[in-house]
């Protein structure tokens, strides 16, 4: 079986990208990173806030590591919410094709709205 990573022919950024609602649970599949390749951006644009009871948040990773690159984003406020583990994330670089995940988690009372945009920038590798 073949790669299912993106390369372009290009000197550009490469992007994965999910759109995601509130009625998506459990780990979601972003896509796949290329062997080499190096991440430099992460987060989700939430277009339309969600609305749990309690608690609306994401979680942006590898399929090792789920947390990796983002742990407990919210989801509740409208705009581009960035990824918080930068500082100290070992998930930036992997000499192997690696798949991106996410995870919405919600608490309280049910969620009824909800839509946002999972979004992992990286340079493939030369």
């Amino acid at each position: 079986m073949g790669s299912q990573a993106r390369v372009y022919h290009t000197n550009q950024i490469h992007y994965l990208r999910k759109d995601l609602t509130f009625a998506n649970t459990g780990v979601q599949t972003v896509g796949v990173l290329p062997a080499g390749a190096i991440v430099v951006s992460a987060g989700v644009v939430v277009s339309t806030a969600w609305n749990s009871g309690t608690s609306d948040v994401l979680d942006i990773g590898t399929s090792g590591d789920g947390d990796g690159f983002a742990t407990d984003l919210s989801l509740r406020t409208i705009g581009n919410i960035v990824w918080d583990e930068l500082a100290t994330s070992n998930d930036l670089y992997s000499a192997s094709e690696v798949t991106i995940t996410c995870e919405a988690a919600s608490t309280g009372t049910t969620a009824t709205a909800g839509v946002g945009h999972v979004y992992i920038g990286y340079i493939p590798a030369a």
